[in-house]
């Protein structure tokens, strides 16, 4: 279970949203400072020298400090925009990348296409690809590899009645595993 958690905290993603965490926390002093000392001082030139922070009302012994809440919704507002913007961005810096690279692997293609015939054979799959005939075949007795052509066994002397036909059939299962 250790060994478990020390790679699930050493994976990537783990390390980048630490990182992500630790400068959103920073982002987020440099938010409230704007907010705090210049937009609300701001603000309250135009609502007569309204101080947002002490702004509240109070019910019985409690009180409901909405001067607060409203300046940590334009905090909020300030982070969500400028996520949003760098959101933004790397998304289309992203299809930036994505549209090169589509572009440079056609341009490959293209090329490719243009080569000799012995080009085009490298870049047939496996499955396209002709499966060369067999040289060996497999001794039914002592199952020692052999000549494909040879009617007795070299190492146990055992004479072999296969036919050839047969001999490919089985390569070719075993190839197939």
């Amino acid at each position: 279970m250790l060994k478990e958690f020390k790679e699930f905290a050493t994976k990537g993603n783990v390390m980048d949203l630490a990182i992500g965490v630790i400068i959103g926390g920073g982002f987020q002093k440099i938010v409230n400072s704007l907010v705090n000392d210049i937009i609300m001082p701001f603000i309250s030139v135009f609502t007569g020298k309204i101080d947002f922070n002490d702004m509240m009302f109070t019910i019985g012994d409690t009180s409901i400090k909405y001067g607060s809440f409203i300046t940590n919704v334009i905090n909020f507002l300030i982070i969500a925009f400028s996520v949003f913007l760098m959101v933004r961005y790397i998304n289309k810096f992203n299809k930036a990348l994505e549209e090169k690279a589509k572009g440079m692997a056609d341009d490959i293609n293209k090329k490719l296409e243009k080569q000799p015939r012995f080009f085009k054979k490298l870049r047939k799959s496996k499955k396209e690809e002709d499966i060369p005939a067999p040289t060996t075949k497999v001794c039914p007795y002592c199952l020692s590899e052999i000549n494909i052509r040879a009617s007795r066994c070299p190492h146990c002397t055992s004479i072999l009645e296969e036919s050839i036909e047969n001999v490919i059939g089985e390569q070719l299962k075993i190839e197939e595993k």
